[in-house]
This record gives C-alpha cells, structure tokens and sequence, in this order.
C-alpha cells in the first residue's frame, strides 16, 4: 500500500507478514494486521532497524516485558501512519514517523505516539529514518540527562562501531565536549570513528588501553566514560576515569557481569550510573523526545546528526539480517526493508 494523503483514512486489510520467533527460530507469518488503541499509531512499515536488544528477543531472551515464543519482533522502525486512536491528536494520517514499540518487523506495527518521533524537516528515506529513534534518545539521556556533560570535558565511548556509539560521539561533540575518544577492536572501525566525532581512536583490546586514555589526558583520566561493553572491561574502565569522574552504561555487549574492585571505584569516586528505556513509562519517553527535539532536532534538520546502513536487506532475507547482527562484523546499522 502507497502513503495515503493527509486526513485520508485508508481500507485496511486484515491479514499481513511479519517476522516472529518460534520454537524453531525466526520466521516470517501471515498475521492479523494489528489494531491501535486509544493512544497508539498504526504504521505502514517502510524499514525497520536492528539493535542489539533484537538478538536478546532472537535467543529466546526477554526484553522488556517480551520475549519466548510467539514474540513479534522488530524493535524501531519508520513508516507511514495509516490510522491513529481515540488519544491521539499530534500526529494524522499520512505522517511519516519514526518508532520504537515491538513487532515492527512486519508490513504494519502499531507503535505508542509518546515513543514516535516525526520525521525532520530536511528530507531522509525511510532506511536512515529507521535508525534514528533509539540512537537520538540513548545518547541524549547517557550523555547529557545521566552524564551531566559539561562543555569542554573530556568524553570516552567506549564500543563506539555501532550505530548509538557513532552517534554518542556525534551528540558529545554537539553538546560541547572537548576531547573525544571513541573506542574499537577493528582497525578499519578505528580508521572511520574520526568521521564521526572521535580525536582519538583507541582498541580496547589492547592491555593497556586504559593507560593510553590517561596518556591522552596528561594523566588525568576522562570526565565522562559512555560504557556500551562493560563486562570484563569494568576496571579498567575505572581507572580510565578521572577521580570524581562519571561512567555511564549503556550496553553490556562484552558481558553481563564481571569481577569489579570496589576499592578502585571508591578510592577514584567514581559515579557509576545505569540507564535504559525498559523501565520508563510512555510519558517518561515522551518527555525525553522532548528534550531531544529542543537539544539536537537543529543538529538532525541541518544534516549534522546521522547514522551509516552497513546493509539493507529486503524482508525475506530478515534471518539474513539477524545473522549479520549476531556476526559483530558491521559498522554502523543492519536495515530491512519493506516493499
């Protein structure tokens, strides 16, 4: 089905495909085409991106309050709306709109118009748009809500290849930070984080790489440490930062737990905070998008803000995406798209 004009209410069909995971894995159905409730969107899926939180739902894992057997999956995505609820009087019919929710691996999803951003003003597809909501929302909470950035400090991400590391280093340069250093275990990654922010790229699989950060920093450590890996790279993380210095964690890409000296991380005084969309509620998120549009929408309008598609992949070849994902070879995002 095409866009359908402004205000136009389109005939909707009853029956769709979409990606769901079954006990044998992932595979596409035919499915009933959702209906919104009184403050949700329904949208015309034109590219849905994947994150890591996908391959959680994959593995059979929760996220969220989903997950097992019978999960639809696709976690952000954009499109065109279609139909709106009862509640819902900032967005109509024809909008293009970018979302998170669940099930956006499909020809349409419904997505909560608290967690849905219009497209900006400055033309960008469907694929680029697909990509934006969770990048644009993470990095403004890690770095300037959590993180409490101040203009000029120093700012590390540490897993900065993957499309919400590129645009933390991005965000911190926008917000004001003054030295970057972003982080990588690939040498071709490390060649490309420059494009996108970084002063400095380190490996993080080098022993010594927490030195080399405080060889940058005269020996100081960083101000703000944006932690995607943690897992065994939690000490040295510590002593990378500065005393009385921030770390924030995002993602656990290199594990879910590891050994942690308390004693570096009181002798240091080091914050170490937490942050996810798991346990914010609809209003919770749409006060942040808020925050975002006022800090980085002029940023996004003007061209400056963005994140690379390493693959476009259409929707029959979704478990093709997946296995990319899972392959850790990609620099940037992984987009499927819709016909």
């Amino acid at each position: 089905m095409s866009s359908v004009l402004p205000g136009r209410t389109p005939v909707m069909p009853e029956r769709m495909k979409g990606a769901m995971l079954t006990p044998q894995g992932i595979a596409i159905q035919e499915l009933p085409v959702p209906r919104p409730g009184a403050t949700e969107l329904l949208v015309k899926v034109r590219a849905s991106s994947l994150n890591r939180a996908d391959l959680f739902l994959a593995d059979g894992r929760a996220h969220g309050g989903h997950g097992g057997a019978g999960t639809p999956l696709g976690l952000e995505w954009s499109g065109d709306v279609v139909a709106i609820g009862a509640e819902v009087s900032d967005f109509k019919v024809g909008d293009r709109v970018m979302c998170t929710g669940i099930g956006g691996l499909s020809e349409y999803a419904v997505a909560d118009w608290r967690r849905s951003f219009a497209f900006p003003q400055r033309k960008i597809g469907y694929e680029a748009a697909a990509c934006l909501p969770v990048s644009l929302r993470t990095t403004h909470v890690a770095i300037a809500t959590t993180g409490q950035l101040q203009k000029g400090e120093s700012v590390l991400v540490l897993g900065a290849s993957s499309g919400v590391g590129l645009m933390s280093l991005q965000v911190a340069k926008l917000l004001g930070a003054g030295l970057v250093i972003g982080t990588s275990t690939k040498a071709d990654r490390r060649a490309k984080l420059g494009e996108f922010g970084a002063d400095i790229a380190i490996n993080s699989s080098d022993a010594d790489w927490a030195e080399q950060v405080l060889q940058h920093t005269q020996g100081r450590g960083i101000d703000l440490l944006i932690d995607f890996l943690a897992g065994p790279l939690i000490n040295d993380s510590m002593r990378a930062v500065r005393v009385g210095g921030r770390i924030v964690n995002v993602g656990r890409m290199a594990g879910e737990s590891g050994a942690f000296d308390f004693d570096l991380h009181s002798m240091r005084r080091i914050q170490y905070l937490g942050t996810t969309f798991r346990t914010r509620t609809a209003d919770e998120v749409h006060a942040i998008q808020q925050q975002v549009q006022a800090d980085l929408w002029p940023a996004l309008e003007a061209g400056r803000l963005g994140v690379p598609i390493d693959a476009a992949l259409p929707m029959e070849r979704v478990k093709e995406a997946f296995d990319l994902m899972r392959a850790n070879g990609h620099f940037g995002k992984i987009v499927v798209t819709q016909q």
